[in-house]
């Protein structure tokens, strides 16, 4: 009977990392969709070409760093990030994240003042889309 279980529940995890490898493999297939179709808000030529280029350059390097993830939450994490700027992108018809805009020692710290407490309060307020760049605005 344990044995029995231990399979289903080796077979439900295959499921699920099937499913999660389908919706990745989606996500990239959706970017470079967009990527082809894409028209820059300026309407210039070199301004699409530019964006185009961003935008592929950006997922395949993205993609590849993240390739050999296996912790379901940290997966889960990357497909929000992917779903959340390809819509930001979309409605703001710009492929870039949107930048954030905090001044320096501009968060309330939770206790005591000091740079590192505002470093971790930065980390910790930073969107979603830009979890994967590393700069702090």
């Amino acid at each position: 009977m344990l044995r029995h279980d231990v399979r289903k529940h080796v077979r439900s995890r295959r499921q699920m990392t099937t499913a999660t490898r389908q919706e990745v493999l989606g996500l990239y297939r959706r970017i470079f969709r967009l990527a082809r179709k894409w028209q820059a808000a300026s309407g210039q030529m070199e301004d699409t070409i530019k964006e185009k280029q961003y935008m592929v350059n950006e997922a395949r390097m993205l993609f590849q760093k993240n390739k050999n993830l296996t912790d379901t939450d940290l997966i889960k994490q990357c497909i929000d990030e992917c779903t959340a700027r390809i819509e930001i992108g979309l409605h703001y018809q710009i492929p870039y994240p949107r930048p954030i805009h905090l001044p320096p020692m501009g968060l309330i710290p939770l206790r005591g003042r000091g740079l590192r407490s505002q470093e971790k309060l930065r980390k910790l307020s930073k969107p979603v889309y830009l979890q994967s760049h590393d700069e702090v605005s």
